[in-house]
């Protein structure tokens, strides 16, 4: 399973190294990335594409008539084409409507929540979800403005809230970066995935998951930990905690790419694999 299909560079990977009597389950919630699924899938009849998020991927293998699977692969980074579709709202470096909806047809957009969201769920949320020092300046600022429609609205408001700039940073990374995970609720989405991702995974399956951000690496860093160690029984209790036993072992991680995938792709600096192997 490739739960994030973006334009399918997983999956056609998936497809070359596997044999004839493979299967290859791909799923997104962009409905323009299921579409590129779709034509893939008419070409290679061992690909089935889905519309869905990480929360729905147990459902979505129910509904297929899948019971387990070897593999589930996670890519948790925006897709390219979202980034650079202006129409798409992700970026600052376009001037477009402010939306960032993983799945522009559910939800709220991104100008819907700013304009109606109060300035401490603001601030809580460029604090936690961005890491912006600045975090209740801005959202001071945001509210004052209101209401907001574009991104370059809301990326010149945030330079002017801040008393200096990072350098070699945009000023409005970190906001966008923490809107686009509150609209699209990624990071309850990531924890349910997770679940969801192990739990389809027959023995011997592996779980291989691409963070992009701190945040997403704690937590699936989190979930792979708790899954690979005895769990944690109560003092003096006379059970030995090996004798509970463990549902995982850790197989590799965090790899990081090296110089060379770096150059060309630059967007690759940030990313951190990890793999997980279920034993029972």
């Amino acid at each position: 399973m490739d739960a994030t299909f973006g334009r399918g560079g997983h999956t056609r990977r998936l497809l070359e190294l596997l044999g004839p009597q493979s299967r290859v389950v791909a799923v997104d919630r962009d409905p323009e990335a299921v579409r590129a699924g779709s034509e893939l899938a008419a070409q290679d009849e061992r690909l089935q594409i889905c519309h869905g998020k990480f929360s729905e991927l147990g459902r979505l293998l129910v509904g297929l008539g899948i019971r387990e699977v070897q593999g589930v692969m996670m890519d948790l980074g925006v897709s390219s084409p979202q980034l650079d579709d202006p129409r798409r709202g992700f970026s600052f470096r376009f001037d477009a409507p402010l939306d960032m909806r993983m799945d522009p047809d559910q939800g709220v957009s991104a100008a819907d929540w700013l304009n109606e969201a109060d300035e401490q769920d603001i601030a809580r949320v460029l604090r936690v979800y961005g890491e912006e020092r600045y975090a209740r300046r801005i959202a001071a600022a945001i509210v004052a403005a209101r209401p907001l429609h574009t991104t370059a609205e809301l990326a010149a408001l945030v330079s002017r809230a801040q008393p200096r700039s990072t350098p070699g940073k945009h000023d409005a990374t970190r906001v966008f970066q923490a809107v686009r995970m509150q609209v699209n609720e990624e990071l309850a989405e990531l924890e349910a995935g997770l679940e969801a991702g192990f739990a389809a995974l027959q023995p011997g399956g592996r779980l291989a998951v691409i963070s992009f951000h701190s945040l997403e690496d704690r937590v699936v860093k989190r979930f792979f930990r708790d899954r690979s160690r005895p769990p944690q029984l109560p003092r003096r209790l006379p059970v030995a905690a090996v004798d509970a036993g463990v549902q995982a072992r850790l197989v590799a991680g965090p790899l990081q790419a090296g110089a060379e995938e770096i150059r060309s792709n630059p967007r690759a600096r940030s990313a951190r694999l990890r793999v997980l192997e279920r034993l029972a």
